[in-house]
């Protein structure tokens, strides 16, 4: 939605129009935060602070809970690594598009918004058939799907052709974050997530900044749409990789609801990390 907004009224108006308007309804947003009325009480006594033995305690309960689920922290682990290539191709894409492929600004700002189009229908169609879809294949398609899309994106030689690869992009992106979330909050407990999911995007942002540096060195050592290429056949090894591991039968359950009892195979392992955190 986001994307298609702002590519329609850098279309309507100008790039700096639209900066300002985003930055006005960011001023209005904090606005409308600010006026919600007070609903939890926060015992800020009970806060631990922020020292270095607790930064280490985090570190230790995350450690443990990758240890008691391990295939768990691989799908999700995999799936922000895997990302990685997904963000170092998104870093580029304004030079490659514009200098690589000759997209002027305005079929760039028009692309966007037909991106922005395709994210938008499968997001209708999501909300409207998400009962019917099997998470396992929501993520498994949607990664695979996604791939293609950048796959044409990295292969496009005119404006139609990226069209294509970018409405593929967007169209499946929705499945593969709504069913990754979905399995991640299926299976990581309440009381560790926050823990877990802060450490995990610490070592993503680590990989992340050290990989794109990396690729904008290469890109200027040789040919940008080598580079782009390369990138899009890695991601689709790992992402057919992964997609085996999803839609493996053996590891079926972990895709169904009811993680907190004893049939799902997080279920024990939840109980024994609660009794564990009580005794920390």
């Amino acid at each position: 939605m986001g994307p298609a907004i702002g590519g329609s009224l850098i279309l309507v108006t100008s790039v700096e129009t639209t900066l300002w308007i985003n930055a006005l309804f960011f001023v209005i947003s904090a606005l409308l935060l600010f006026m919600l009325p007070e609903k939890e009480t926060i015992d800020k006594e009970a806060i631990p602070t922020l020292t270095v033995s607790q930064v280490i305690r985090d570190f230790t309960v995350v450690q443990t809970f990758m240890m008691m689920n391990k295939y768990v922290s691989f799908i999700y682990l995999g799936f922000i690594l895997i990302m990685i290539f997904s963000f170092a191709m998104d870093a580029q894409e304004v030079v490659f598009t514009q200098q690589v492929i000759g997209l002027s600004e305005f079929e760039y700002s028009l692309l966007i918004s037909i991106t922005g189009i395709g994210s938008i229908a499968g997001a209708l169609i999501l909300s409207v058939l998400s009962n019917k879809f099997s998470l396992r294949y929501m993520i498994a398609i949607g990664l695979i799907m996604t791939t293609v899309g950048y796959l044409i994106y990295a292969f496009s030689w005119s404006f139609a052709s990226i069209v294509v690869g970018f409405v593929i992009l967007g169209f499946f992106n929705v499945f593969l974050n709504a069913g990754i979330i979905t399995f991640y909050q299926n299976n990581v407990p309440v009381h560790v997530m926050g823990r877990v999911t802060s450490i995990f995007q610490l070592i993503q942002s680590a990989v992340q900044v050290v990989f794109i540096l990396g690729i904008g060195v290469t890109a200027d050592l040789v040919s940008l749409r080598l580079t782009i290429v390369v990138l899009a056949l890695f991601k689709l090894v790992f992402s057919t990789i992964f997609s085996m591991s999803v839609l493996s039968t053996k590891k079926k359950a972990y895709y169904q609801e009811g993680e907190g009892n004893e049939e799902h195979p997080c279920g024990r392992k939840m109980k024994v990390e609660k009794l564990w955190m009580n005794d920390t």
